[in-house]
């Protein structure tokens, strides 16, 4: 099967890392719900404000509530893509045929 393409990001993506919202990646380890001494890791990946993490604690309380899988631990790690100081207007625009 093919890997689909992931969407080119939205004017909204770049709003927000503008606003300060950085890449963040959490491997969360849980427990398998029939095997509880098994345990399985799951990566998530979305843009969320450090240091409290909004959107990935709104996922982990979704995932308390409705996955029978009990969580066992979370790693997050989290990099700025852009920053407003890496943003540049310039004065002059030369077109090359």
């Amino acid at each position: 099967m093919l890997a689909q393409a992931k969407p080119a990001p939205s004017g909204l993506d770049l709003q927000r890392q503008l606003q300060g919202y950085r890449l963040t990646t959490a491997e969360i380890v849980y427990r398998l719900p029939d095997h509880p001494g098994v345990l399985q890791s799951y990566i998530w990946q979305d843009l969320d404000m450090a240091p409290k993490y909004p959107i990935l604690q709104r996922f982990l309380d979704f995932w308390t509530r409705e996955i029978e899988g009990k969580v066992h631990s979370v790693r997050v790690a989290s990099v700025g893509l852009i920053s407003a100081a890496e943003l540049r207007h310039t004065a002059h625009v030369a077109h090359l045929h």
